[in-house]
């Protein structure tokens, strides 16, 4: 077990020197000013490196094992993406400078907007959109105020399938609309005669159907081009949820499937980094009639220069300060850059590996939905519940097998499920090495279930009380 910074100090230890000199005055309020100095550790700027180092090691990452993560698309960063982001001339760039004084960085974004529009079949692109549920909360904004336009008030309601995204009713419900729930047929892909009640019940108030396609399950929506027509035909808009765009790049696109609006998750498509809170990127494409809808600026060329442009009719307004996360565009542009017509192969590899991984697995654990998937999918821990294990618990096995745990209880329309995404960037022997690992697991399990229900025992943290964490969260040390 890790010691405490505060439990290595020694009395008397410093790695800093400050002046002697008298500091005389402060832009603090005396009000604000402590009436006691504070408990600080003190220790020397050498023992400060190792613990911090130590704790980095202990820190799991997509460069020291393989990330099954489902929708999640934790897939490798190129590190030239990195050094591109990290150069002189665009981390120095002050967001307010007038547009000829930042030419690249305006002449950068331009392009990544038209690789996107290629990309996605769309007629324009914002890149303000800080995430993927920033993108959904920007599209569906774009969905309200087009409606409120028309003067087209009646329609407050969208459908969303329940397998979806748990983002897509927030987002949509954030927006003042209210959601109805499609259901999933027996192949867990939209039920259409449901769709079709739904719209016959509810006419002129559905404002769009919000889907991903693939689904969260991993399906491809076969009837895609049937939903299409049947919003459209209502006058309803479709929107898509681009978080599995990993699936279907250069293979098809959501113009070809009839979608209106499309938000894209950057951080997870296009290989920056996702995990742990960090920086995402969430542009919104939009069809020709949704254009003059967008939030400003929008990126322009005109006369040999580059520029932001306000003037939209009907713009939503700002929904991001400055241009967004641009770092994140940075390396999501040269990771297009360094593809180039090769994108198909990446999802074309993404797929191809989850179905390796699910064709090897489907006789281990439970295979709700036996046919061929894309880029993820979902089995279920069924057959090791009736054991007496869960999902959770052959979560935490994983972990002695230094392999991060996969997405689990989600989708919710699949019991103790467990999503596994495998994406493109990962080879066959760490593929393998995973289904070994989960055979292992089962195997344990109807031998010795014992030694997963107490599982993890190799990590630097044993077995934790996750409902007692989360519910009395306590990270203030107390010097006692």
């Amino acid at each position: 077990m890790t010691e405490l910074i505060f439990e290595k100090s020694i009395k008397g230890m410093t790695g800093i020197t400050l002046t002697d000199k008298e500091i005389t005055g402060t832009f603090i309020r005396p009000e604000f000013l402590r009436k006691k100095e504070p408990v600080l550790p003190q220790i020397s700027e050498l023992e400060v490196m190792r613990h911090f180092k130590e704790l980095s090691d202990k820190n799991f990452c997509v460069e020291s094992g393989f990330y099954p993560l489902g929708s999640c698309t934790m897939k490798y960063n190129p590190k030239v993406n990195e050094y591109l982001a990290s150069l002189e001339g665009f981390t120095q760039l002050h967001p307010l400078q007038e547009d000829r004084d930042c030419q690249g960085a305006l002449e950068l974004m331009y392009k990544l907007q038209e690789a996107l529009k290629e990309i996605t079949g769309m007629d324009a692109i914002t890149l303000q959109g800080s995430a993927g549920a920033h993108g959904e909360l920007c599209g569906m904004m774009i969905v309200k105020h087009y409606f409120k336009a028309q003067n087209d008030i009646k329609r407050t309601k969208v459908i969303i399938p329940d397998s979806a995204h748990g983002t897509n009713p927030a987002s949509a419900g954030m927006c003042g609309f209210e959601i109805i729930k499609v259901q999933s047929n027996e192949n867990g892909l939209v039920d259409i005669s449901h769709l079709k009640e739904l719209f016959e019940n509810n006419k002129d108030e559905i404002a769009a159907i919000m889907l991903t396609n693939p689904n969260t399950l991993g399906l491809f929506e076969n009837d895609i081009l049937q939903i299409s027509e049947i919003a459209h035909k209502n006058g309803s808009l479709l929107y898509y949820d681009g978080a599995n765009l990993n699936a279907i790049m250069g293979i098809t696109n959501p113009r070809v499937m009839g979608f209106d609006i499309v938000h894209l998750n950057l951080h997870k498509t296009f290989a920056t980094p996702h995990g742990g809170g960090g920086p995402g990127a969430g542009p919104v494409g939009v069809v020709e009639k949704l254009k003059e809808f967008l939030p400003v600026p929008v990126i322009d060329f005109k006369d040999g220069l580059y520029f932001r442009k306000y003037e939209l009719k009907h713009t939503i307004g700002k929904i991001k300060e400055f241009q967004g996360n641009f770092g994140v565009l940075v390396k999501a542009y040269s990771y297009i850059l360094m593809r180039g017509n090769t994108l198909k192969n990446a999802s074309c590899d993404a797929v191809l590996n989850a179905n390796y991984l699910k064709e090897n697995l489907k006789d281990s654990f439970d295979l709700p939905y036996d046919r061929p998937c894309m880029h993820e999918f979902v089995l279920s821990g069924d057959w090791q519940k009736a054991q007496g294990v869960h999902t959770l618990e052959i979560a935490k096995r994983l972990m002695d097998y230094k392999i991060h745990p996969p997405t689990v209880y989600f989708p919710l329309i699949v019991s103790e499920a467990m999503m596994i995404e495998p994406t493109e960037s990962e080879n066959k022997a760490r593929l393998d090495n995973f289904i070994a690992a989960m055979k292992n697991i089962a195997k344990e399990i109807n031998e010795n279930p014992q030694e997963t229900l107490s599982a993890p025992h190799n990590t630097p943290v044993n077995r934790v009380d996750e409902t007692n964490a989360a519910r009395h969260l306590d990270l203030r040390y107390r010097n006692e």
